[in-house]
């Protein structure tokens, strides 16, 4: 759709009034347009308004813009604003506004070029709609595979364990293989069930203990805090309104990649929490690990995309991805800072709580 646009029009001096000084103008703009005097009265108005509103040009020169637009101009901006407005036979729908300030002989003008967006406000709904509709199939079909892949993942191991050594060389390699891949498979099936299931539960936000979140996601990452040596401190955090199971998620997800991405050193992780103004906490986990490189920011939060093999790094690309639903479904942002090899800080923000 192409960007709303006015054009400028010279009018021949010998015109004078305020109609005719316009007219042209009025009839080159391809959308609905009217102008509006200080007093919020519309002395004129194209063709394109009379078709878009239903009415006659005489049923609206003089009369206040509020008879088509409810809410008025003083909403609308220079750049384009979506309000509401009413047709003559009381029927509302979404449009475009975008203002210009005109100087006249009869005092200042306002321009208000306006185009209806009902046909992109239905594809929105639309899109909406459908990728709703997918989040809950991935969830469904997800939750319905976990079952399935545990015996797969259980029997292979188990054929692992009975027959190592009893068979060939090959035999064992072959084993091997099924099981690291049913392994890989069950751990992207549970990744894929936390994706798309995260924004898929409407739950309230109960005031939640910050602290208490972060312990319990250490107490599922016991054993790799455990076989790293990671330390893990953190500043007083708050309890704010959250879903507690999602941010336990949220924080051992984070925790979780700091202790995996790194180096030969010892993991160490800080957690802290900052207000910083209307009512939001800015959270930061702040590691030592091997850093990452800033043309990557953007695509570390995106489904399935990864920075190493998974040779190197275990995993289904899906962590962040997960951390940014959760986030942005309790109504923050999340961002990283960082550099390879000095370690990066995740930032995100949480609405509400008490200080700390």
């Amino acid at each position: 759709m192409k960007p709303l646009r006015s054009r400028v029009v010279e009018i021949p001096a010998k015109e004078s009034t305020l109609e005719g000084r316009y007219r042209e103008l009025l009839d080159a703009v391809p959308d609905a347009l009217v102008v509006v005097n200080s007093f919020g009265k519309i002395v004129l108005l194209n063709v394109q308004a009379e078709l878009q509103f239903g009415f006659h040009r005489d049923e609206l020169l003089g009369r206040p813009v509020i008879t088509i637009i409810p809410e008025g101009l003083s909403n609308a901006t220079k750049d384009a604003r979506e309000l509401t407005a009413r047709r003559k036979d009381g029927s509302e729908f979404p449009i475009e506004v975008m203002l210009s300030r005109l100087e006249d002989t009869e005092g200042i003008l306002v321009t208000a070029a306006i185009r209806d967006i009902t046909a992109r406000k239905r594809a929105e709904a639309n899109l909406l709609r459908s990728n709703q509709e997918l989040a809950q199939f991935a969830c469904v079909v997800s939750h319905d595979l976990q079952e399935p892949m545990r015996m797969v993942t259980r029997y292979t191991e188990l054929l692992a364990k009975r027959y190592k050594g009893k068979l060939d060389a090959d035999a064992d390699q072959f084993i091997a293989f099924a099981v690291d891949g049913a392994t890989s498979m069950q751990r992207l099936i549970q990744d894929l069930l936390e994706y798309s299931c995260s924004g898929q539960k409407e739950a309230d936000l109960l005031t939640t203990s910050a602290e208490e979140a972060l312990r319990q996601a250490l107490v599922n990452l016991h054993s790799a805090v455990e076989e790293s040596g990671a330390l893990v401190t953190h500043d007083p955090l708050p309890a704010l309104p959250a879903i507690q199971i999602q941010l336990v998620q949220l924080f051992q997800n984070l925790i979780g990649n700091a202790i995996k991405y790194q180096g030969p050193r010892v993991p160490l992780v800080h957690v802290s929490a900052a207000r910083t103004g209307d009512q939001q906490w800015m959270f930061s986990i702040r590691d030592n690990g091997m850093g990452i490189d800033p043309q990557n920011f953007e695509k570390i939060f995106v489904a399935f995309q990864r920075l190493h093999k998974q040779s190197d790094f275990a995993g289904s690309g899906l962590g962040l991805a997960i951390c940014k639903k959760i986030v942005e479904r309790h109504g923050g942002s999340i961002s990283v800072e960082s550099q390879p090899g000095k370690g990066s800080t995740f930032r995100f923000t949480l609405t509400g709580g008490a200080e700390k």
